[in-house]
C-alpha cells in the first residue's frame, strides 16, 4: 500500500485493518490473513480493492460547518467578485467520498433560492470531486441520498436543492450536479489538471499518510492553489514541511495562500 497509494498503517490502526478487510475475505472465501496477503502480492485488482476498503471514510453534509461558514462568509463574496469580472472559478474536493462534501459546497454557493444561484449560470464555475474509489465515485454522479443522510443540510437547502423520488430517496438538483466533475483519482500519482484552483478541500484523507507523504502532498495542493485561495483540511491534521510556510492560518484548519488578497 506504500507503493500504491502512500498508505501508512500502524500498530494502533489494526483492529481498523482487521474490521475493514474482513470483507474481502470472505468475498474470495478465505480464513486467514496470510494467504489474503498472498493474493494481494500478486494481483494488482486486488490491492486496489484492499485500499479502497481500508480508505473510505465515513463523512456527512455539511460536516465541520465551520468551513462552509467560513466558504459563505469569507470567500463566497471574493469568488462572486471574480466572476463578474469574467475569471474561471475552480474548487476541488480531494478525497471526496460519495459527494456529500461537493454538493455541502455547492449548496454553499448557490444558497437559499434560485436567485442567489444566479450567478453560477452567469460565470464559469466548476467543481471537481476525485476519490481513489470508483463506486463512490460513481455515487457523486448519481447524487442520490436517504432521508437519514440528508438530514444535516439546512431545511432551506433542502427545500430548494433536493428532489424527492420515492419513500426515502433524494437526489440533488440538476443544476447543482451540473457543475460537479467526477473522476477517480489516486492523489500520488501525477494530476490531469493544470488550472489554478480558488479552493481545496482535503479533510481527513491525510490521516492515512506518513509526515514524509503528508508534506509532499500538502506542497502539491499549494501549488494548484491560485493567489489566495483556500486550502480546508481537516479538525486532526495539519500543514507541514514548505506548505506551512506559503499558507497564512485564516481560521481552524482554514489556510490561505500567501500572495493574493482574498
Amino acid at each position: 500500500m506504500q507503493q500504491d497509494a502512500r498508505i501508512h498503517l500502524v500498530e494502533a490502526k489494526m483492529t481498523l485493518v482487521h474490521s475493514r478487510l474482513s470483507r474481502r475475505l470472505r468475498e474470495h472465501g478465505l480464513t486467514r490473513f496470510a494467504d489474503y496477503l498472498a493474493l494481494v502480492r500478486g494481483d494488482a485488482k486486488e490491492r486496489a480493492a484492499m485500499v479502497v476498503a481500508l480508505t473510505t471514510n465515513h463523512t456527512h453534509f455539511f460536516r465541520e460547518n465551520h468551513h462552509f461558514d467560513d466558504l459563505r462568509d469569507r470567500v463566497l463574496p471574493v469568488l462572486q467578485g471574480r466572476a463578474r469580472s469574467g475569471h474561471k472559478l475552480r474548487i476541488w474536493s480531494a478525497g471526496c467520498s460519495s459527494g456529500e462534501e461537493v454538493y455541502s459546497i455547492a449548496m454553499t454557493l448557490a444558497g437559499e433560492s434560485g436567485s442567489s444561484a444566479a450567478w453560477l449560470k452567469q460565470g464559469d464555475v466548476r467543481l471537481l470531486a476525485t476519490d481513489i474509489a470508483p463506486h463512490v465515485v460513481q455515487a457523486v454522479s448519481e447524487a442520490r441520498y436517504t432521508s437519514s443522510i440528508v438530514e444535516p443540510i439546512p431545511a432551506a437547502y433542502r427545500r430548494q436543492w433536493l428532489r424527492q423520488e420515492g419513500a426515502d430517496s433524494h437526489v440533488v438538483a440538476e443544476a447543482l450536479r451540473s457543475l460537479v466533475t467526477a473522476r477517480v483519482l489516486n492523489l500520488f500519482q501525477p494530476w490531469p489538471m493544470r488550472q489554478a484552483y480558488d479552493a481545496i478541500f482535503c479533510r481527513n484523507v491525510m490521516i492515512y499518510f506518513d509526515d514524509k507523504a503528508k508534506a509532499e502532498l500538502e506542497a502539491r495542493f499549494v501549488e494548484m492553489l491560485a493567489p489566495g485561495g483556500t486550502l480546508y483540511i481537516g479538525h486532526s491534521e495539519r500543514l507541514i514541511g514548505p506548505a506551512a510556510a506559503a499558507m497564512t492560518l485564516a481560521g481552524q484548519t482554514i489556510y490561505v495562500k500567501k500572495g493574493g488578497a482574498r
